[in-house]
């Protein structure tokens, strides 16, 4: 009789919005499996999205220094080995996760399932249709290593207190605060700036407009909003992850892109309005627990070729801005009709 799974190894090492997809899903094997230890392998920087979850640790994979390339995942599987694990959930399933899992020969490894097949009927026009989410194929990799999960209800942490430089930051006010999270991987998943910058004016003159973003080139974009309106404070560069995160926890709403900040603010519990430009929910990345109407779609009777890839990282060069299609007066009024 084999001896009972006691401590599961998470692989999921990147992007920023793969991981935070992770969180609910690891939410709900800890409230349905409190017995079992979870280790989450990923990189440093992610540590503070699995803060909030019970009997999980984070093992930093340093896959720019002392764990990169094969010698440096043999030396991996070797630290890792002496946490004494009973099994691995690969949610990545990429050359790296599979070079460390033969490493770790001897231990019941599962992978994820990504869906390639379906994902490219979607995005070449053979089908279209709902797939899988990417939270469901997550728990079906618990399922296979006998741990099925329910996902249907949620649960979510309290809402975080903020410090006080985040608070001299914000500013103490009875306003209802909006995060806007304006950018992404790819300018095809943008809603164009312009535009935002029309949503950004009409809604700071009631509500509090709370910027996200990341890099010199955005944090030069969102000083100029916050410089242009009242009751706009841009925060990219200011706060470390865990600061976002508590400021999210405390959001009334979130706009977003196709992009990470979506999946931390739903991993939160918040509203979440989405923006979908040449991608489409139908690939199974939109955010976890939103209704359906949160997602603002892009108009496919002029966009036929929508989803034209999943990442957004392939798409005709007259679709580069599909998602102008979507006036900056139905995202205020979904706002609106919401918070």
């Amino acid at each position: 009789m084999p001896k009972p799974t006691k401590h599961i190894l998470v692989i999921r090492l990147s992007a920023m919005g793969d991981v935070a997809m992770t969180v609910p899903v690891l939410m709900a094997f800890t409230e349905q499996y409190p017995d079992v230890k979870l280790t989450v392998l990923t990189r440093e920087f992610f540590k503070p999205l699995f803060r909030d979850l019970e009997n999980v640790s984070v093992f930093h994979a340093d896959v720019k220094g002392k764990h990169k390339d094969v010698f440096g995942l043999w030396k991996l599987s070797k630290e890792l080995k002496k946490l004494g694990i009973d099994a691995v959930a690969d949610l990545h399933n990429v050359l790296r996760s599979n070079i460390l899992k033969f490493f770790l020969f001897g231990i019941k490894c599962v992978q994820i399932d990504k869906g390639r097949t379906e994902k490219k009927a979607l995005t070449t026009g053979v089908i279209f249709k709902q797939l899988k989410t990417t939270q469901q194929r997550y728990a079906d990799v618990f399922e296979k290593l006998g741990f099925k999960l329910e996902l249907s209800s949620p649960s979510f942490p309290e809402q975080s207190k903020l410090n006080n430089k985040t608070l001299t930051i914000v500013g103490n006010d009875t306003l209802k605060w909006i995060g806007i999270a304006p950018f992404a991987a790819f300018e095809s998943k943008m809603y164009p700036l312009d535009l935002i910058k029309e949503v950004i004016s009409t809604l700071s003159k009631t509500y509090k407009i709370l910027l996200f973003g990341g890099g010199q080139q955005e944090v030069e974009i969102l000083n100029n909003f916050q410089n242009s309106f009242d009751n706009v404070i841009n925060l990219a560069g200011k706060l470390s992850l865990s600061e976002e995160l508590d400021v999210i926890s405390n959001l009334d709403i979130m706009l977003s892109m196709d992009s990470a900040n979506a999946h931390l603010a739903a991993t939160l519990g918040k509203k979440v309005i989405t923006i979908w430009g040449v991608t489409h929910p139908f690939s199974g990345f939109a955010p976890l627990n939103q209704p359906e109407d949160y997602a603002l779609l892009t108009d496919r009777t002029k966009y036929t070729k929508i989803p034209t890839s999943i990442y957004g990282n392939k798409y005709p060069e007259n679709y580069k801005e599909a998602s102008r299609s979507i006036s900056s007066k139905t995202i205020v009024d979904k706002i609106e009709s919401i918070i």
